[in-house]
């Protein structure tokens, strides 16, 4: 922990005999115990000659996104999307005012839409996500993230992302360190936004995959979604996708609830020295609050699996500093 802890001390420049002061690469993580194993992990695994180095090529690190790198309450974000677009393509589908589930949504009344089920989240999914091109889509979240508010918190939702998070995706490719997003999202979704949002870029970004298919219109290569899905990225999903499309097992693998279970536990079962951490939302005050039993990013059997195995618990509330960046897109 020692060399950690020497990131962000004061030290003496060898050379002119001026002082200088070591930058702390994780500003907005306090400095508890979990910022200071996570400095001593990338230290030790990048040090030649320590046991636990590894070459750059095996520095492999995997995210969840909705409640790891972002927001995730009150409803994940892709489907408020899904809601505002039903909304929007109202005037094209007249029949919908009068169809479930999509009454509901246009009525936007609380009380329906609470009781919308996951066959008709689904069915509102499928709408507005697929039977376009993938142009189509794209300009479509573009627009979405561009305009949209959080319906409590009130600030666009790119500006959702968590300040410290940003800090250590930075850190970790500073120290050659390659970051991947492993996501139950829709993979175009999250490539709508997170290159911007992470400095990830979208051929790091895995996630669910609907059905594609290519054609060509008017003499030009389309590529149209298909409503069915070739792969659902979560649970199981997410170490089948790392497999697919990294090849390796991630050495650090970060997630916030159950859906991040098998992540986790494909990334444990590793040779070598391995990082698994899990964010607990504990902060009800700059926040949110919850786990055993929330109906959104519940953390109850992984939470029970990373007390078993030794994983690292991130409290919200003692390990951040700060939660949002402090930025022009956080204002009302």
């Amino acid at each position: 922990m020692l060399a950690g802890l020497a990131l962000w001390s004061l030290a003496a420049c060898a050379s002119g005999g001026t002082a200088t002061t070591e930058v702390d690469p994780l500003p907005s993580w306090n400095p508890t115990p979990v910022k200071y194993a996570l400095v001593d992990f990338v230290e030790r695994v990048i040090t030649e000659g320590d046991p636990r180095y590894l070459p750059p090529g095996e520095r492999i690190a995997t995210f969840d996104n909705d409640g790891t790198l972002w927001a995730e309450q009150p409803i994940y974000f892709e489907v408020l999307f899904a809601l505002d677009r039903v909304r929007a393509m109202e005037a094209d589908h007249p029949e919908w005012r009068t169809e479930e589930p999509y009454a509901s949504v246009i009525a936007n009344d609380p009380e329906r839409l609470a009781r919308l089920s996951q066959a008709d989240l689904v069915k509102i999914i499928a709408v507005t996500h697929t039977g376009m091109t993938e142009q189509a889509f794209e300009a479509d979240t573009k627009e979405w993230f561009a305009t949209a508010r959080h319906p409590t918190l009130q600030k666009p939702f790119p500006a959702l992302v968590y300040q410290p998070q940003l800090e250590l995706l930075d850190y970790l490719r500073a120290h050659g360190f390659e970051t991947f997003i492993v996501s139950g999202g829709e993979v175009d979704f999250i490539r709508a936004f997170a290159p911007e949002a992470y400095g990830i870029p979208p051929e790091q970004i895995m996630g669910t995959t609907l059905g594609y298919r290519f054609q060509e219109v008017d003499g030009q290569p389309v590529i149209d979604r298909l409503p069915e899905v070739m792969i659902n990225g979560d649970n199981v999903g997410k170490p089948v996708n790392i497999h697919l499309h990294i090849g390796k097992k991630p050495v650090l693998a970060f997630g916030n609830s159950d859906g991040d279970l098998q992540m986790l536990q494909y990334a444990d079962s590793g040779d070598g020295p391995r990082m698994m951490l899990l964010l607990h939302h504990d902060d009800a005050e700059r926040e949110f609050a919850y786990d055993r039993q929330s109906h959104v990013g519940r953390l109850d059997k992984a939470w029970d699996e990373a007390k078993k195995r030794g994983w690292t618990v991130v409290s919200m509330k003692n390990d951040f500093a700060t939660i949002f960046p402090a930025t022009p897109a956080n204002d009302d």
